[in-house]
């Protein structure tokens, strides 16, 4: 089999949601999820993740017949992972009311002999030790390698973080997220504190307020699709990687470019509850879309 082009390690999970457009159960989720079914858009991604016995067979086949390469979905005894959220007033934050780990307590990331030389490998926020065994199975270095965090990784596992970012070229991360690991309240000073002594681009997530690229001595800043109405944004940071990465896969030298691609798939995600609106995207769509949000920033008067 020719390897996969583009790797993503993360999580898979089942979540049920409250916000004040509704509630779903038992939905699938992870950051796996997302990504994959959004980089799908652009080109063939791998998943690894890991799942319960529970895992329905309907949710296997859906990320399949959208064109993600399960091979590296592995399963477990026990139950997939579950988390409840609710989100409050603009949707800017999710309340966690409930995680149970189940099967990921087990996780032990296995790349198939197809995933070890990608072209792109995505490491979601997973335990830092985790994302150094997975680039320890690397047979060569990829093109590209980006990885994303969380909190609960800063705080606790901040050295094994720190070894992970001397061995990546691009980091995702959310406001909140960039300040603690700098320190910094300020988000510039944030990124200038994350960035010294690194060769990495950052990239800071701002949800609703759109993303800030660092790069070199340069600032890249796009705002988000601005959309009438917004019911989930569960998923959307990793729904954004996904887009983002999957078209710099197609063109590797259209970076910013590829954020406005990565905003707008985020927009679709944020459209309904779950992965509902990311099953049923077409290119047209996100092209279209695309096109919408050239004028937004364009900067010659119309």
């Amino acid at each position: 089999m020719s390897p996969i082009p583009l790797v993503v390690v993360g999580t898979v999970a089942y979540d049920t949601i409250r916000t004040p457009r509704g509630e779903v159960r038992e939905a699938l989720g992870g950051s796996a999820t997302y990504f994959s079914l959004a980089a799908a858009l652009f080109t063939r991604v791998g998943l690894v993740a890991a799942v319960g016995v529970d895992f329905q067979a309907r949710d296997r086949q859906l990320l399949i017949d959208r064109g993600v390469d399960v091979a590296g979905l592995q399963t477990y005894p026990g139950e997939s992972f579950r988390w409840v959220g609710e989100y409050h007033g603009a949707l800017d934050e999710a309340h966690t009311l409930e995680t149970r780990l189940n099967v990921l307590t087990q996780f032990d990331p296995v790349l198939p002999p197809a995933y070890r030389a990608p072209e792109i490998l995505f490491l979601a926020a997973i335990d830092p030790e985790l994302q150094l065994r997975v680039l320890d199975q690397l047979e060569r270095r990829p093109r590209l390698v980006a990885c994303d965090t969380r909190d609960f990784w800063i705080e606790h596992t901040r050295p094994a973080l720190l070894r992970v970012l001397e061995r990546v070229d691009c980091v995702l991360i959310n406001e909140g997220e960039a300040r603690l690991l700098a320190g910094e309240h300020n988000v510039v000073k944030a990124a200038q504190a994350i960035r010294r002594g690194g060769s990495f681009d950052l990239i800071i997530k701002r949800g609703g307020y759109g993303a800030l690229l660092f790069r070199d001595d340069s600032v890249f800043a796009i705002p988000a699709y601005p959309l009438e109405d917004v019911v989930d944004t569960t998923g959307a940071g990793d729904s954004f990687a996904g887009g983002f990465l999957g078209a710099l896969l197609r063109e590797p030298t259209r970076i910013r470019k590829a954020l406005v691609l990565g905003n707008v798939v985020a927009s679709f995600t944020v459209e309904d509850f779950s992965v509902r609106r990311l099953t049923a995207l077409a290119w047209p769509e996100v092209w279209h879309r695309y096109l919408e949000f050239r004028d937004v920033v364009r900067l010659e008067d119309l």
